[in-house]
């Protein structure tokens, strides 16, 4: 893969990971069906690419490295099921970008849990992302669907910054492609209870969405994000995928209508920009890792 082609296919990746909020929309399925259903085919996707297209060697798993991806996986089916539920109730666009919040609580996170001194940049990072956030926030009324909404989004940011920490404590022990697909059938496993009474009233046309969810949004996003790596800065690809938001939001923008306002536009614009440049200033110290990508 050529520099070019690695940024070609970061872009893909990007925009396909920005598309999840779109495909969830686009189903009428409860979340929970949603997420069982992206497991199932992002478990078929990455067991494809790496049977056909991976070339790294699956490891023996330790025990520590079993109890590790069981919690990722049960992190990443709260992450996703808590941001199915804000796409729900308040759209694609204020759910993406409630979801965009998790740099800021991986920030504060690390410091806690890995002793690491905050700088001034990271701070800067944490202020505007919750400028931009207030900002987004339509109104603070509780009962709106749409305060509701980004709540359930930013929890799902907060549950994705844990994941991201849970990732980086084992980096280098699992393959991420293996680590993915384990992550995966633990998500399966725990949604399976709650989605198998509902699996027959699934409509075909919803079975769609949530295939390419799961086989585009999920394993050939992953895989793209963990080919590029090979030839691509680590903070180039920071900075690729900090526009998913800006993907997502135009295309629910286009279809759904979902006309973002003023205020949320600047918003978006104070989050986007803060991961930019925070990515910017840090990628050369914390680089992203395969294991690190995102599971969005």
């Amino acid at each position: 893969m050529t520099p070019r082609t690695a940024l070609g296919a970061l872009h893909i990746g990007a925009l396909m990971f920005g598309l999840t909020g779109v495909f969830g929309k686009l189903a009428a399925a409860s979340p929970a069906i949603i997420v069982f259903g992206r497991a199932l085919f992002a478990v078929l996707a990455l067991a494809a690419f790496a049977r056909f297209a991976s070339s790294t060697p699956w490891q023996k798993l330790q025990i520590r490295d079993g109890w590790r991806l069981l919690l990722s996986g049960l992190l990443l089916a709260g992450h996703w099921v808590s941001f199915f539920i804000a796409v729900k109730i308040a759209g694609v666009a204020i759910a993406t970008l409630g979801f965009a919040s998790f740099p800021a609580f991986t920030v504060l996170l690390e410091g806690l849990v890995f002793r690491e001194r905050i700088r001034a940049n990271e701070i800067l990072l944490v202020v505007l992302v919750s400028i931009g956030l207030v900002l987004v926030t339509p109104d603070f009324d509780l009962a709106s669907g749409a305060t509701t909404g980004l709540l359930w989004a930013v929890a799902s940011g907060l549950l994705f910054s844990l994941l991201s920490l849970t990732n980086r404590a084992g980096a280098g022990a699992v393959p991420p492609v293996q680590a993915a697909l384990c992550q995966n059938l633990v998500v399966g496993a725990c949604l399976l209870p709650i989605a198998a009474p509902q699996l027959s009233a699934v409509r075909p046309l919803d079975w769609l969405w949530i295939g390419l969810l799961g086989v585009f949004c999920t394993g050939l996003a992953h895989s793209l994000f963990v080919a590029s790596l090979s030839v691509i800065k680590a903070r180039t690809a920071a900075v690729v995928f900090a526009m998913e938001p800006v993907y997502g939001i135009s295309v629910a923008w286009l279809l759904f209508g979902e006309t973002p306002t003023l205020r949320m536009l600047l918003g978006g614009v104070l989050i986007i920009a803060a991961i930019v440049v925070s990515s910017q200033l840090s990628g050369a110290k914390k680089p992203v890792t395969g294991s690190e990508a995102p599971s969005h």
